[in-house]
């Protein structure tokens, strides 16, 4: 059994303005990107101004998509009662499947003004997506949100605030898969030509098993609860379509053949 260290969400204070861990560890996946991204830009015949564009539409979309799909598929009533909530970030609430809906609009746009293949550009970008997914997922850990059920397994931690029950982390389990095996997976695959829109479908293939095997240990959002059989999430219901579609590009980037 371990213990919630209780960090201070808020990392340092400039006069009136907090900076949030949250937000650093969004800051640490871009960055984190961006350096990968320049370090295979050349194997692609990209220039590493391509890339600071990539991550700058990336980076917008990630955070305005992950918003605007939190508010409407998880909070949608407080939105109607308050719509400034959209705006309130530093309170944490970002949808990875809102995000993502917002980086394939970016980077078609980006596709678009580099003039190359949409598969292409999400091909590229997919084995740096699971850095942000990583970080992304400490920062919810620090932020002491998105527990995971009550559990007696060894890695259970006490979280003062939630009473004297240990609860699954599932915040780390889900940096660990979605963030570190998601991009190990990525990064090795990629490292050789594939065909168009495999890596893209490994990722979402990846991504999709992942965070609904975690969603077994982790609890609902209180406000919608289990939407069905008594186990069934929201981010089960979103994470379905990712499987099917990834296990559909995957085949059919082979039977296309295309390198």
């Amino acid at each position: 059994m371990l213990n919630y260290p209780e960090i201070d969400p808020v990392a340092i204070t400039f006069g009136p303005l907090p900076i949030h861990w949250y937000g650093l560890m969004y800051v640490v996946g871009f960055v984190g990107a961006w350096v990968l991204g320049r370090y295979r830009a050349k194997a692609i015949g990209w220039s590493e101004e391509d890339i600071d564009d990539l991550i700058f539409y990336a980076a917008l979309g990630a955070v305005l998509g992950g918003r605007i799909g939190y508010v409407l598929f998880y909070n949608f009533a407080s939105f109607l009662s308050d719509p400034i909530v959209i705006f309130k970030v530093w309170q944490g609430g970002m949808s990875f499947h809102g995000g993502l809906i917002g980086v394939l609009v970016a980077m078609y746009l980006f596709g678009k003004k580099i003039k190359q293949p949409f598969f292409a550009v999400t091909d590229f970008i997919a084995p740096l997506v699971p850095i942000g997914l990583c970080s992304g997922r400490i920062g919810n850990f620090i932020n002491g949100e998105l527990w995971g059920k009550p559990t007696d397994f060894y890695l259970g931690m006490l979280v003062p605030s939630l009473g004297d029950i240990p609860r699954h982390p599932s915040q780390l389990y889900e940096a660990a898969l979605e963030g570190v095996a998601l991009f190990i997976m990525l990064w090795f695959y990629s490292s050789k030509p594939k065909p168009m829109m495999a890596v893209s479908g490994l990722f979402l293939l990846g991504y999709g098993a992942f965070r609904f095997i975690v969603e077994f240990l982790r609890l609902p959002d209180a406000h919608l609860g289990y939407l069905a059989f008594g186990w069934l999430t929201m981010g089960q219901i979103l994470t379905v379509p990712m499987v099917v579609l990834g296990t559909f590009f995957i085949i059919r980037a082979y039977q296309k053949g295309q390198n």
